[in-house]
């Protein structure tokens, strides 16, 4: 558990009755504040979720709950969450996969539960109920930092930087929140480094509430009933607040209770920030904040010497050295290696690092109180950590628990970064999140694979929680149909033209039969790209709107244009098969190319894959299977958004139906009445709703 940093009250809850259970038979029932007070439909699969949720949370115990489309999970957690929260004076914290997810959380379900409960006398007390959207120090403007890099701005920063600061000067005096992505352009790094809230220089003993944005926002943290948080954010503090031991209650604030929505995505995204990650370009910038040889600026230019200034010159010359031999020795053919064993470079950032961080140190040391001596112990603190993080991967010192890898990224590919990821993520989530002596409810559409909940079970260690399944009520007999080309040949190295030849024509058969818009979900770029190479031109001869992942916009701008076009086509690939909520006829057909599984050629899979293996299990059976179960319940997931949305499902791999577990992917599916359809006879088979 985390806290809030500097914050030194807890927030112990007084003795109270728990009206959850009461008051959500109220709410949810039949008649009930939900169905007779605001005229919503009742649905038993949401009063079942929102009145195992209130027990869990009253008994401070974990739940695993799949809610399918439908079901209404947000209002199922949310009103006996806040209920819980109010009552008990005690902070209810939603963890939610992405930014749009947390925004939608807050400005959309959040304003209808206080409509809700406004409606009825039993609940009208808790409509006044807090809540904050937690994000990043990094992300706010700290005035107290602004006003030191105003006044230090003739000696620290180049002439070709001064109007940027002025620029943020400006804006910080009409911003409402000081969140640095209302600026339009983003601000340079460099510069907003200098000025934000990720720093030691800016905290409650050094910023007023009254003008530090950040502070301000830690005061709503505290009033907080709800705060809203995402999954990366959210385990990125877990792994840095490390082993804080003690029995006290609560996952990431002192007695507080969660909820992880979008459950499904928390074993990746738990892996991919549970270990280390020392870039190139993070430790450049780590090192040019103390001092800047090129624009002759930075924190040991005002508080340290030409002495200080030289041991940054050395560590800047190391770190090239060490990642350019990095890159060179283990990148240059693939952007992906997995290092099994130490000996692979020289530790050449040792030395350099010591003796920086020993001056650094020692400058703090010999100064008084104040924001300059926590600045320089701040970084100091930030070398001693990079160090430490160094020797633990030059040594692979956790070869049995943890898999190491370099990396190239970044658009031109010349970042070199060191990661390290748990090959097993049970242990972390078991420990941080159901480890907390609170109530948790996970919840997802989709948890269950092949109609089994215990993969995901020991996943994520949590073998002994207990579990729930509530249903779509939707009528997918009625209003989704599914086809599956069984003669596209199998996507192996010898059939693998044809392959892709086979799915070229299905595509362009299928999307211009189907009147409203198309999604068309990819395992491969290769395959996406070729495809669009022979399918773009004979759509813009149709004057059908064409959008591809990847080109001109973000994910989040091309969901728009999707249904903003009505009839048209999108190819994406991994980050599609989720997340994308397109209801109405602007999409009336989802496409999947390929079963998604996964190939292990990732370190992380690679070390999982052996792993297994080394314990006499079996990996596609343990690993790949149920994983692509998931993301392929997730993309067909796509289609049906609503009660009155309906469509077709479009399955172009034979796999489905020649493979024995082709089967478990047909289960997964809601409509059981499956159309086989081949060249010969797909014009009289395919029957798109029109």
């Amino acid at each position: 558990m985390i806290g809030l940093n500097d914050d030194t009250e807890n927030l112990a809850p007084p003795p109270a009755p728990a009206h959850a259970p009461r008051l959500v038979a109220s709410l949810f029932s039949t008649g009930g504040i939900l169905h007779k007070g605001l005229n919503l439909e009742h649905r038993p699969q949401q009063e079942h979720m929102a009145r195992a949720v209130a027990d869990a949370f009253v008994s401070d115990r974990p739940l695993l709950f799949e809610a399918g489309t439908g079901v209404g999970k947000s209002l199922a957690y949310l009103l006996p969450g806040i209920i819980h929260a109010v009552d008990q004076s005690r902070q209810l914290v939603v963890s939610t996969h992405t930014i749009a997810l947390q925004e939608q959380l807050d400005t959309k379900d959040l304003p209808l539960c206080r409509r809700v409960f406004s409606t009825d006398e039993r609940t009208k007390k808790y409509a006044d109920f807090k809540s904050a959207v937690l994000l990043g120090k990094g992300n706010y403007l700290c005035t107290t930092r602004l006003a030191a890099a105003l006044k230090d701005k003739q000696e620290l920063i180049p002439t070709d930087e001064h109007a940027e600061l002025q620029r943020i000067a400006d804006w910080a005096a009409t911003t409402a929140s000081g969140l640095r992505h209302e600026l339009n352009p983003l601000p340079p790094p460099e510069v907003w480094e200098l000025v934000s809230a990720d720093s030691s220089g800016c905290s409650r003993k050094h910023c007023s509430h009254d003008h530090c944005f950040y502070q301000r926002a830690k005061a709503r943290i505290r009033q907080a009933h709800v705060i809203i948080v995402n999954h990366s954010l959210l385990f990125a503090l877990l792994n840095a607040a490390g082993d804080t031991g003690g029995n006290t209650r609560g996952v990431l604030f002192p007695d507080d209770f969660l909820v992880l929505d979008e459950a499904h995505t928390v074993p990746s995204v738990a892996t991919d920030h549970c270990g280390l990650r020392i870039s190139s370009y993070g430790v450049e910038r780590l090192l040019k904040y103390l001092f800047n040889p090129r624009a002759k600026r930075g924190l040991l230019r005002r508080l340290g010497d030409a002495t200080d200034q030289q041991l940054v010159l050395d560590c800047l010359e190391a770190a090239h050295q060490f990642f350019a031999f990095i890159e060179e020795r283990l990148l240059v053919k693939q952007p992906i290696v997995r290092v099994r064993e130490e000996g692979f470079a020289e530790p050449w950032l040792d030395a350099p690092l010591q003796a920086l961080h020993k001056a650094v140190r020692g400058r703090a040391d010999r100064m008084d109180e104040g924001r300059d001596r926590d600045e320089l112990m701040d970084q100091a603190g930030k070398l001693k950590t990079l160090l430490g993080g160094l020797r633990q991967f030059l040594h692979v010192a956790d070869a049995d628990s943890q898999v190491y890898w370099v990396e190239r990224s970044g658009k031109r590919r010349t970042i070199v970064t060191l990661r390290t990821a748990p090959i097993d993520i049970a242990p972390f989530i078991r420990d941080t999140i159901l480890g907390g002596d609170t109530g948790v409810v996970l919840t997802s559409a989709t948890l269950a694979m092949g109609g089994r909940i215990e993969p995901f079970q020991q996943r994520i260690g949590a073998e002994h929680v207990e579990t729930a399944v509530e249903y779509s009520p939707f009528d997918y007999a009625r209003n989704m149909r599914v086809n599956v080309a069984v003669d596209i040949p199998l996507p192996d190295r010898e059939n693998a033209a044809l392959a892709l030849e086979a799915l070229t024509d299905y595509i362009d058969f299928c999307t211009r039969r189907t009147t409203g818009g198309s999604l068309v979900l990819f395992t491969s770029y290769f395959d996406m790209k070729r495809v669009a190479e022979e399918l773009e031109p004979i759509y813009e001869r149709a004057n059908r709107p064409f959008f591809m992942q990847g080109r001109d916009h973000s994910r989040t701008e091309l969901a728009r244009l999707l249904r903003e076009a009505g009839n048209g086509v999108l190819f994406g690939t991994d980050s599609f098969w989720t997340g994308i909520d397109i209801p109405g006829d602007s999409l009336s057909q989802v496409i999947v190319t390929r079963l998604p599984f996964e190939v292990p050629t990732h370190p992380v899979l690679e070390a999982r894959t052996d792993w297994i293996r080394q314990r006499g299990g079996n990996p596609f059976n343990e690993l790949t299977l149920p994983d692509a179960l998931i993301k392929f319940r997730q993309g067909i997931g796509r289609l049906i958004r609503s009660a009155t949305d309906r469509g077709v499902i479009t399955l172009l791999d034979s796999r489905i139906v020649q493979k024995p577990y082709g089967r478990l992917f047909l289960e997964c599916l809601p409509q059981r009445n499956i159309v086989r359809m081949n060249r010969l006879n797909r014009i009289e088979k395919f029957q798109p709703y029109r």
